[in-house]
């Protein structure tokens, strides 16, 4: 079932949706995008801020700082007396890591590599093998088998790298090679992926979002530095808004799907289409929101 689809208009033309997010997953987001890098350590008062810009008040931002404190995702500094918050070296890593998934799509062609996760792990260590299944399937990889999980070899070094953070690295062994058997691939595709449940987020994604490259193309033009330009703060505080829950929502997609040929995926399948839509909007929107968020940063550096 998906969630009843909110929104809320402004402007008088483009309709701000809101979808079901936890304040972490928007705070994650947020530093992603603004909170990178040496002295972006990011105050209290512009997370509430940002956060009541996405319609969530300051008791529950609060709240999930500290969780994400208690986690280890962000560090507690101090600079002038001001309480700020940055991402733990380890979620920085993580974070940069992410980009090459999110923001550059990848679609394997038929016939290419494959990789092969093996993994083996005492029966005493129940809970590692769950942690595995589940990092594995987050990672985009389908199971073949009881300890055998495939991939496209384009996300073996990120899947890697992804493992050894988690500890995890020793159980695994990688083997990349291509597919010699015959037989109808997209079939044996749909054995070891969950589409259907991976066609669910896709079809989340549309119902909030399908107009949306429409929509802001009809508003603000073809051209991003144009319509930076000429954007007014409340224009692109409306980018923001709208902005930021579309990558949180979006940005689960490039890990359940490993960029499967579309050759090996179910006719009329909206991979293609949904990655249209987010990367126009990204490219016509992202400067707008950015310009916004920095200026919170700015009025809260100068008070």
């Amino acid at each position: 079932m998906h969630a009843t689809r909110q929104e809320t208009r402004t402007q008088d033309m483009i309709a701000v949706p809101a979808p079901p997010l936890r304040h972490q997953q928007l705070i994650l987001t947020i530093y992603g995008l603004y909170g990178r890098g040496g002295g972006a350590a990011l105050p209290i008062s512009v997370l509430i801020d940002m956060l009541g810009d996405l319609g969530h008040d300051a008791p529950g931002v609060r709240s999930a700082v500290s969780r994400l404190k208690a986690k280890g995702v962000l560090n507690s500094v101090k600079a002038g007396g001001v309480a700020k918050y940055e991402l733990s070296p380890r979620s920085l890593e993580m974070v940069n890591e992410g980009d090459e998934r999110i923001f550059a799509p990848y679609r394997g062609t038929p016939g290419g590599d494959w990789v092969l996760a093996i993994f083996s792990v005492p029966e005493s260590m129940r809970d590692r093998r769950h942690q595995l299944r589940t990092e594995l399937t987050r990672l985009g990889f389908g199971a073949m088998a009881p300890g055998v999980w495939i991939a496209p070899s384009g996300v073996c070094e990120g899947a890697k790298r992804r493992l050894a953070a988690r500890d995890l690295a020793e159980y695994v062994e990688f083997f990349t090679g291509n597919y010699s058997a015959e037989g109808d691939m997209r079939s044996k595709v749909a054995k070891w992926w969950d589409l259907e449940a991976l066609g669910v987020q896709i079809s989340e994604f549309m119902d909030y979002y399908r107009n949306s490259l429409t929509d802001w193309t009809t508003y603000v033009g073809e051209d991003p530095a144009a319509a930076l330009a000429a954007s007014s703060e409340e224009l692109r505080r409306d980018a923001f808004r709208y902005y930021v829950p579309m990558l949180t929502l979006w940005r689960r997609l490039p890990y359940r799907d490993p960029g499967l040929p579309l050759e090996y995926l179910p006719e009329g399948w909206q991979g293609p289409e949904v990655r249209s839509i987010f990367f126009g909007v990204h490219r016509l929107i992202a400067p707008m929101a950015e310009a916004y968020a920095m200026s919170l940063l700015n009025k809260a550096e100068a008070a």
